[in-house]
């Protein structure tokens, strides 16, 4: 059993990565914030599935969703917008996984800013300009 934390992406289903995609539709348990992530994103997860928006729960009511996957022997996917490592509330989450001993990994969403960048069809550095990008 492995809980996976997923990136979502920035809001549209078809930016999510592959690795996030296949990984939501081998999981028989999916948990994402449903103020954030799109349900067409969590639509990837097997028939059957329990899917839950963990919205309106709170980080212990989270936890004990994993752990009751963790004692079936369930993965579970763990969806969050954008890029876990950017604002995604991860780091409170695998600290308690990691009291539980249940173990986890991480993957990467397209972050929004490169997203909005590709909308507007600009580059974020330049050459002999700006070759770095600071995310505050």
């Amino acid at each position: 059993m492995t809980v996976h934390f997923i990136g979502a992406g920035p809001g549209a289903p078809d930016l999510i990565t592959i690795r996030g995609r296949d990984l939501i539709a081998k999981c028989e348990v999916c948990l994402y914030a449903g103020s954030l992530v799109p349900q067409e994103v969590v639509a990837f997860a097997p028939q059957g599935a329990l899917v839950r928006d963990t919205a309106p729960l709170n980080l212990e009511e989270i936890i004990a969703e994993i752990k009751t996957a963790d004692d079936a022997g369930k993965n579970v996917a763990r969806v969050h917008s954008g890029d876990p490592s950017i604002y995604g509330a991860t780091a409170e989450q695998m600290r308690r996984l990691d009291e539980l001993k249940i173990p986890y990994d991480v993957t990467p969403g397209v972050s929004a800013y490169a997203a909005a960048a590709a909308e507007l069809k600009q580059e974020l550095t330049l050459p002999e300009i700006s070759q770095t990008v600071i995310a505050t």
